[in-house]
């Protein structure tokens, strides 16, 4: 199986131009007309020969080894998150799997329905709902009633104002980063998953702002978090969203908590009792 050239090639550029000389111990020096770390001082981190590199950077490089990778991942100071995604591009770890699974464990399913008092959501890796107990669908809506084309949660965000504004602004900006880079990193992995590709195709054609970001080229797997969200009939709650990851079948399980004792808890438990009724007047 052949490599993504040239995506490889412009991770490769946009990663350069954003390291400084000084971050990898290099002076400076006078008439840097471009930003970032020139290719011949990339090279000479990596150990590699420059015509190598420049031809990596064009999109006309043999497929790079395993520690001619780690060592570019070196030189440009890759987060871990960016060099597992080098090597994904190169094809250079494991064998990429045709698309994430959509069979939940039955354990899991078992479990997120026992969570009577804490919203619960099963995702993959293209951010598809496969599951989700009754809380989280009185918290973040019922995906089981929505076509199976829309039962997603990046498509649900960048499309579906109402979805957006479950968020705060800076949460919504934060969450807009964190899942397209999330996004890119599992496009990676699943090369060959047409659904995927079919996904990220609808946004970029769908959303200016998932446009925008995706030329930026970041890359980052999901992490917990915290995230103020906000509920029609109860307002907004603080909590702590935990993602739990599967590696097995690359999902994800999703938990909404709050610390006892808090207006946080207080309001987590009137969900339990309001359910997905709606409670807002209509005029």
């Amino acid at each position: 199986m052949g490599f993504d050239r040239a995506e490889l090639a412009a991770f490769l550029r946009h990663r350069r131009a954003r390291v400084q000389p000084v971050d990898v111990g290099l002076a400076t020096g006078p008439r840097r007309r471009t930003p970032g770390l020139r290719r011949q001082e990339v090279a000479e981190l990596a150990g590699m020969s420059v015509e190598y590199y420049i031809r990596l950077e064009q999109g006309r490089g043999p497929r790079p080894s395993a520690q001619m990778l780690t060592a570019i991942s070196r030189a440009l100071l890759l987060s871990s998150d960016e060099r597992e995604y080098l090597h994904h591009l190169a094809h250079a770890s494991s064998e990429p799997r045709s698309g994430p699974s959509d069979a939940v464990r039955p354990g899991i399913l078992h479990l997120i329905q026992r969570l009577d008092d804490t919203p619960a959501l099963v995702c993959n890796a293209r951010y598809d709902v496969l599951a989700q107990n009754p809380m989280a669908a009185a918290l973040l809506g019922d995906f089981a009633a929505l076509p199976p084309a829309e039962r997603n949660i990046i498509w649900r965000f960048f499309t579906d104002p109402a979805a957006r504004d479950r968020h705060d602004p800076a949460g919504a900006e934060q969450f807009a980063r964190e899942c397209v880079a999330d996004m890119r990193a599992a496009r990676a992995r699943y090369p060959d998953d047409a659904a995927l590709t079919g996904l990220i195709d609808r946004l970029l054609t769908t959303s200016p702002e998932f446009r925008d970001l995706w030329t930026e080229i970041e890359v980052q797997t999901r992490r917990s978090t915290r995230k103020r969200l906000h509920h029609p009939s109860i307002g907004w709650l603080t909590l702590d969203c935990d993602a739990l990851h599967d590696p097995t079948t690359d999902h994800w399980l999703i938990l909404y908590t709050a610390t006892p004792g808090t207006s946080d808890h207080d309001a987590l438990r009137l969900l339990n009792v309001i359910g997905t009724q709606d409670l807002t007047t209509h005029q």
